[in-house]
This record gives structure tokens, sequence and C-alpha cells, in this order.
């Protein structure tokens, strides 16, 4: 998912309840943030909060969009 993964390692903007928020330096647009929760990965456009690619469990994506 996303540029670049596996070859960088994404700077955390955020760690809570095993979720993990982070943002790529100069990745591709629209802006975006990513978000970790064990097996699951998502990308979500931050002006909009749009998921564009992957998906969370429901209760964890609740959390994030909080």
């Amino acid at each position: 998912m996303g540029c670049g993964e596996g070859s960088l390692v994404l700077p955390e903007i955020s760690r809570f309840l095993g979720i993990v928020i982070a943002i790529y330096y100069n990745e591709h647009n629209p802006p975006h943030f990513h978000a970790r929760y064990g097996p699951f990965k998502i990308e979500i456009a931050i002006r909009t909060l749009t998921v564009l690619a992957g998906k969370l469990p429901p209760k964890a994506l609740g959390l994030v969009m909080e």
C-alpha cells in the first residue's frame, strides 16, 4: 500500500490502543495519512477523511476518524 512502503520508515504521528498513525514525507497526492492496526492498513485523505486504500475493522476506523 502506498509509494515506497517497505523501503522507507513511516514517521509516526500518533500511537494509541494498538493503532499507529503515520505520514510519509513527499508522497503522492492527495495529502493523506496511513493507519495500521495489527495486519490491517489504510490510507485516509486529510482534507475529506475519505478512505483512499485499504481497510480497518469498524471500531478501529471509528477511533481513527475521531
